[in-house]
């Protein structure tokens, strides 16, 4: 079942439809996109070609997307990026911190749309939110809050918690700012906070068995590509371990407890609107940044009740779904 989410809207995620068909006849557009993990990439890219074609723009006919994936391995997103350039596109868009720097190391002249990342000023994608002065447009969330609000879903779920630990790839880069912020909520809830790194999917299981033998009882997963395109191992083996944990929506479905994060695809939707508004001829220089600003809640009841939880009523009513 879904429920009005307890927290603010979704600021300017919400596009009036533009008039499809108005490109110039007979014009192709090329559209690159840099993913970071293609197992994290197709549902949302899904969404953007779907907007896409909902503004006029037929892949065969005026519209050509070419579209490289590191495969959660970071190190390669400059390359890659360059390789698009190359291409000779009208348009990169990209995600994530590591993406929208290998985007801003490969060009400074094609428009670039940064479909979601943490913190775009702090990341120094741009100097400013309200004018990018670049060539760099797109949508942001506060990344930090996000997982500090992670650790505070956690503890609402459960109770007695003494120590929770969080699952982070440390190679992304906005995770630095995001473990001080946890680090503060972990304080305040007087918890205490165990970092646990996973640099590949060999990791996961000596990850969270080093949680249990730390004594862990929870866990926060990182909003991070690469993990999420691995959530459906993940949320086995803390299945396996009996340890309560928090991701995002594709995490929580896959059998994690909870999920808490921003509606990817519709974001990913809006993206779609950017890049229609720069075909059309705006900067992205001139085009601000959109705040998002609205976190979904899921529950999944069905692990609850394996790992013998009884969740909170006043925490069900904030879901957007409960998965029974």
């Amino acid at each position: 079942m879904r429920r009005r989410s307890f927290l603010a809207g979704l600021v300017g995620v919400v596009a009036t439809p533009l008039a499809a068909g108005a490109q110039p006849a007979g014009r192709v557009y090329r559209v690159g996109l840099l993913g970071l993990a293609s197992g994290s990439d197709a549902p949302v890219l899904a969404s953007l070609r779907q907007r896409l074609r909902d503004l006029g723009y037929e892949e065969g006919k005026n519209l050509v997307i070419e579209y490289r994936t590191a495969e959660g391995k970071y190190d390669r997103l400059p390359a890659l990026a360059v390789q698009l350039v190359g291409l000779k596109i009208d348009v990169l868009v990209t995600y994530g911190t590591p993406g929208a720097l290998a985007a801003k190391q490969a060009t400074t002249t094609i428009p670039v749309v940064v479909a979601l990342i943490g913190d775009a000023v702090a990341a120094g994608v741009v100097p400013s939110l309200a004018r990018p002065g670049s060539n760099i447009t797109g949508s942001q969330y506060q990344y930090p809050e996000l997982m500090g609000k992670r650790i505070e879903v956690l503890m609402n779920a459960t109770s007695h918690l003494a120590r929770v630990a969080v699952l982070f790839n440390p190679a992304n880069p906005s995770m630095r700012p995001a473990l001080k912020t946890m680090e503060e909520t972990a304080r305040y809830l007087n918890v205490e906070l165990q970092q646990i790194e996973a640099r590949g999917p060999n990791d996961f299981d000596g990850a969270l068995a080093a949680m249990a033998e730390r004594r862990g009882q929870a866990f926060v997963l990182a909003d991070d590509p690469f993990l999420r395109s691995h959530v459906g191992t993940i949320a086995q083996l803390a299945a396996k371990r009996r340890l309560a944990s928090v991701g995002d929506r594709e995490y929580a479905e896959a059998g994690g407890l909870l999920g808490y994060a921003v509606n990817r695809p519709e974001v990913f939707r809006r993206a779609a609107v950017f890049i229609d508004k720069i075909l059309k001829g705006a900067k992205p220089g001139d085009l601000p940044f959109e705040q998002v600003d609205r976190f979904e809640l899921v529950v999944n009841m069905k692990t609850a009740k394996a790992l013998s939880l009884t969740i909170p009523q006043s925490l069900l009513l904030r879901a957007d779904q409960v998965i029974e």
